[in-house]
Formats: structure tokens, sequence, C-alpha cells
């Protein structure tokens, strides 16, 4: 009887993905998945139609049914300067359900970028977005303050918005360095299962995988910055374990992970993408340099990185991953 209702939960669970995923042939998907009927499965999907977890949107397809609540604060009213209040009136009561690793994750992330509009936006107002259904829960934090990739751009004088992004998708990049580590939005965003920042006509964005993405977008967005975090209601992550793979107990953020196809928009071939890349390397002892996608490497970016740079800092560890033969075989070529 428990392995009968344990597998049921399973099975429930895997509905509501799919049904969050809008995977086509609900019934039949879920039926040859677990090698049930599909009159167990349209049992399965009454029940939830009856509990108001779904709704049916068409022939054998449904949607999750979703709660939406929106929240706003003000600083000139005072209500812009601690994130545990805030955190306490808006997404407590939400996550209160969850098991205590996702409590965890929600009040970590949540409590990082809360702070980052009360320390560094100079915001007026805060708006908090939350959505939540039986899959998953979201979170959008608005502000009408200095966007967050051109006050990073300015306060360090970088070129572009797009260098403040490759700077800040590194980690350990903050403008108060006496206050704040630069740790939050690095360990929030592989916290969750889909990250993005919309800010200044660029979505920088991070999903489950660790993928990230940087796209141009046009926006008449009312908000001059929104963050925006989802993470499924019964996610087996724990905050613990992101923090172990990026840092050690005796130096701690020790690690960091630099997507090159998201960098740069064709192959890299120059010197001086090369220290674009190797900029504020230094804080890190282990750097893994994801090639994937990449088709070529250019010499000149290949020497400065890997010997220039890596001959004058022998402490930190590059770490190639991901090259197919034109990339493997230009690195050979450099440190042979």
């Amino acid at each position: 009887m428990k392995f009968a209702e344990e597998k049921k939960t399973i099975i429930v669970h895997y509905i509501l993905e799919k049904i969050n995923q809008k995977q086509p042939s609900l019934s039949r998907h879920v039926a040859e998945a677990f090698s049930i009927s599909p009159n167990t499965v349209h049992t399965y999907l009454n029940e939830l139609l009856q509990d108001g977890i779904i709704e049916k949107s068409g022939r054998d397809t449904y949607a999750l049914v979703t709660r939406e609540q929106s929240f706003y604060f003000h600083r000139s009213m005072g209500e812009i300067k601690d994130e545990t209040k805030i955190l306490d009136a808006t997404l407590l009561p939400f996550i209160k359900p969850f098991s205590s690793a996702v409590q965890g994750i929600w009040s970590y992330a949540f409590s990082e970028m809360v702070n980052n509009v009360i320390d560094h936006s100079g915001a007026e107002t805060l708006c908090v977005l939350i959505r939540q259904n039986a899959y998953q829960t979201s979170v959008s934090i608005m502000d009408d303050g200095v966007g967050i990739f051109e006050n990073i751009q300015k306060h360090f004088g970088y070129d572009s918005l797009e260098d403040a992004i490759v700077e800040l998708s590194k980690g350990k990049l903050t403008t108060d360095e006496e206050h704040h580590s630069g740790e939050g939005i690095f360990f929030t965003s592989r916290m969750m299962d889909e990250f993005f920042i919309l800010s200044d006509g660029k979505l920088f964005s991070v999903n489950k995988y660790e993928e990230e993405s940087l796209d141009t977008v046009a926006s008449s967005f009312p908000f001059s910055t929104d963050v925006h975090l989802i993470l499924a209601n019964q996610s087996k992550k724990c905050a613990r374990d992101i923090f172990d793979q990026y840092a050690n107990d005796a130096d701690g953020f020790t690690k960091t992970r630099l997507p090159m196809s998201r960098i740069f928009e064709s192959s890299p071939i120059s010197r001086s993408q090369a220290k674009r890349v190797a900029n504020r390397l230094d804080r890190f002892t282990d750097v893994e340099l994801d090639f994937e996608g990449v088709e070529f490497m250019g010499q000149g970016f290949a020497h400065e990185l890997f010997v220039v740079f890596a001959k004058s800092h022998p402490e930190i560890h590059l770490i190639p991953l991901h090259m197919e033969d034109a990339v493997a075989k230009m690195y050979r070529h450099v440190t042979a």
C-alpha cells in the first residue's frame, strides 16, 4: 500500500512537471513513461482538476492553476531598509510548506537580491511579484533605481554593458567591497532552476544546467531592473551543496566557471579578448573555461590566456572543458 502511494506521488509530480513544460499528448506520454494505463493517468488528472490544482485548456491539454500576489515598498516611507522584514512580509508564507532545504535556498536568494536593491540601486520603489503553482514558485524583484548593469559599468569604467555583465557572471564583483562580498548573484543564479536579470536593455540568464546567455531586448518595462527567480517546490537542491561546489572551508569562494560561447559573439581570437577573460581571475584558484559550442580559438587568444597569464599566475588553475578538435589543437600548440 505504501509503495502504491509513493508511486502515485511520483507520477502526480511528473504530471505537474510535464504540464509546466507544456508536454503534448500528455496522457499518452505519462502512461508510456510509467507503463500504466491511460485510464489511470486520467484518474490522476481528474483528481487534480477537482482539487483545483490544474485546469483544462484543451483536448488532453492542461494548465497549472497559479496564484499571484504583488507587494510594493517605498524608500521615502522607510520600507526599503530591512531585507528580513521584506522577506517575512512577502515570500515567507508561500514557502512555509516546503522542505527546510528549499526554504533555505529561497531565504538566501531573496535576501541577497533585495539587499542589492537596498544598498546599491538608490531605488524609491521596490516591487515583489510572486507567482506560485503546485509545481514551482517564481519571484520577480523589481526596482526603479539605477540599472544594475549600468551601475557596474560606470563604477568600474568598463567599456560596455556586456563587459560589466561578463564580470558580474564571474562572481566576487561588488561596487561596495567594504560591505559586500560580490557573491550573492553568482550563488543565487546557481541555486535557482531559472534566473535572469533584465536591465538596461540586456537580458542575462542562467538555467538549472548552469548555461548562461546574454541577449539584447527591446522593452518598455516600467522598472529599471527585474531580477527573476524560479525554483521547483519539491527541488532536491541544497544551498550548502551549491556553496561547496565553488568554495572550500579555508579560503571560501575559490572557483568560477566561464562559458566562452556566451562571452563572445564569435570565436575568441585576440589577445585583448583573452585579457578581458583574465580580468579579476586572480581572485580565484580554480577557473573552469567551458568551450562548448566554440568552433575555433585564435593563437593570440590562446597564447595570452594559457601561456602569458598562466605563467604569471601559477597559483591559478585554468581548466579547459568541452574543447572541440580545432580548439584543442590550438590549446596543445601554444602549451606544448
